[in-house]
């Protein structure tokens, strides 16, 4: 405000500039404001630049909104990888947060107070392709054409989709076939992780093997069993049953194995996972078929 005063009065105005330890420009800035806006006009302004060279064009938020329409499922971080991946140009995950709330696309989640993860019996993690696979059966639902209860197996370290089947029962005999399919395409797994359900699990029997993890356990495969009524023993497996429930199970057509090839292709070579860094479970598998820990004889 001194400064300011002075500078309507002033001869030398690049010396009074000097007193005040400032450019001539700057100086030059504050007098016009003041001239212009008075006392009001000397207060500080937002840094924010008025534009930016990375702001998405208006040809970028139709694609942007296009992606999102095109898998309405997927949040800002999958569609920034997906534009990411076709376009090799992109703004940050904060600016498609942002494109896809102002189109009304996108809801705010509720957060919720995480609750203590329960720990499996043998509290360990895949560190390798092949060393744990998950199973499980996706709660089944009524189509045209009777019960839908699909057959989901995934390697634990990769997050490859490796079976998504449906099958007419869930009986031991149906489930080893699919497996036998599976361990002659990738090999034997190190353990096999699963709920104490039927049929990979029997309360009534000793150590509860069931005729289907018997039959694993012969082949030295390590069995891994989560504690009756805590799904989350095997969270990621679970998520992945969400996502067909809210991409699958909603549609009001029949679900055929067609479309759950077509998911699972959808789910290995085109969706992006968090959890590795975006990365996509088919870039493991030129290694899934070297790395493979035994082969199934």
């Amino acid at each position: 405000m001194e400064f300011a005063l002075k500078a309507l009065k002033s001869e030398n105005f690049r010396a009074l500039c000097q007193e005040y330890g400032i450019s001539t420009k700057t100086g030059y800035k504050w007098r016009e404001r003041f001239l212009r806006e008075g006392l009001a006009g000397l207060a500080e302004e937002s840094r924010r630049p008025r534009s930016s060279p990375q702001q998405l064009s208006q040809e970028a938020l139709c694609e942007v909104v296009r992606l999102k329409l095109a898998h309405p499922h997927w949040g800002p971080r999958k569609i920034r990888e997906l534009y990411l991946r076709q376009h090799g140009v992109v703004a940050s995950q904060s600016t498609f947060k942002r494109v896809l709330e102002a189109a009304g696309l996108t809801h705010r989640r509720k957060k919720r107070r995480a609750s203590e993860a329960g720990r499996l019996s043998s509290g360990k993690r895949a560190q390798g392709i092949n060393e744990i696979w998950t199973v499980d059966f996706k709660g089944w639902w009524h189509g045209t054409e009777g019960r839908c209860e699909p057959l989901t197996v995934r390697d634990e370290f990769s997050r490859y989709l490796l079976e998504l089947r449906r099958v007419p029962n869930a009986r031991s005999q149906t489930v080893q076939k699919s497996f036998e399919q599976l361990f002659e395409r990738h090999g034997l797994p190190q353990a096999i992780r699963s709920d104490n359900g039927a049929p990979f699990a029997s309360r009534s029997a000793i150590h509860g093997l069931s005729r289907l993890s018997a039959w694993w356990v012969a082949l030295g495969i390590n069995l891994e069993r989560g504690r009756p009524g805590h799904p989350q023993d095997n969270a990621a497996h679970e998520r992945l049953h969400r996502d067909i429930s809210r991409e699958l199970e909603c549609l009001s057509q029949e679900v055929t194995q067609e479309a759950l090839d077509l998911w699972r292709h959808e789910f290995n070579y085109q969706r992006p996972h968090e959890s590795p860094g975006d990365a996509l479970p088919s870039r493991t598998l030129p290694q899934f078929h070297s790395q493979i820990c035994r082969k199934y004889r």
